[in-house]
């Protein structure tokens, strides 16, 4: 039985572009017309690699600095849900290079939460794994800011729970504008374990 179900719903990729440096808070993001994937993500982007350095994002689970698995090789936005944010700030569409995407996409609903571990693949077998929805920070914030003014200082708030999701290489390939994406998901129910948090530790002395 497969473990991962074929669906009927695909996507469209509208914008390609990469982070090749970091050297400052803000977004230096640029828009690619093809995107050739290997096991890293896109060599020569910001954040491909096979492993990566932890960071604040997962201090829960491991101190910051520790070598991990990098399932962050890519960010992924839908379009629909950022012309959703810009619409929310009250603002002209988003340049998705202020936002440090990889991908931009149209046609899937609900984007952000779509169950993590799902797949999209391209007609070339280039499949993409879905690690978890993206959270909103302050950096697009800053990128923003510098093009719009004040109104970048509205991100935050605006992106939240539609900032698309992060992902990783599972099957490399090339991807190019216009491509279509078929989605793939886990073929599980919705777990029934509930939501409450781990207790609070404190420390003794």
């Amino acid at each position: 039985m497969p473990v991962l179900e074929p669906t009927d719903h695909s996507c469209t990729v509208v914008w390609l572009g990469r982070v090749a440096h970091r050297d400052r808070p803000a977004v230096d993001g640029a828009p690619v017309d093809i995107m050739p994937l290997d096991f890293g993500g896109m060599a020569g982007e910001h954040h491909a690699g096979v492993t990566r350095a932890s960071c604040s994002r997962v201090t829960a689970l491991h101190p910051k600095g520790t070598e991990i698995a990098n399932v962050r090789q890519l960010s992924i936005l839908s379009q629909e849900e950022l012309d959703a944010i810009a619409a929310d700030m009250g603002t002209a569409p988003l340049d998705p290079a202020w936002l440090g995407a990889s991908l931009v996409v149209k046609g899937i609903d609900d984007f952000t939460h779509l169950p993590p571990s799902s797949r999209l693949q391209g007609a070339d077998g280039a499949t993409l794994v879905i690690d978890m929805l993206n959270q909103p920070c302050q950096f697009p914030a800053m990128s923003i800011t510098e093009a719009r003014g004040d109104v970048g200082k509205t991100f935050k708030r605006a992106a939240d729970l539609r900032r698309g999701v992060t992902a990783w290489v599972e099957r490399p390939g090339t991807l190019r504008l216009g491509d279509t994406l078929r989605l793939f998901v886990p073929g599980q129910r919705a777990w029934r374990g509930g939501r409450q948090a781990a207790p609070a530790t404190r420390a003794a002395g």
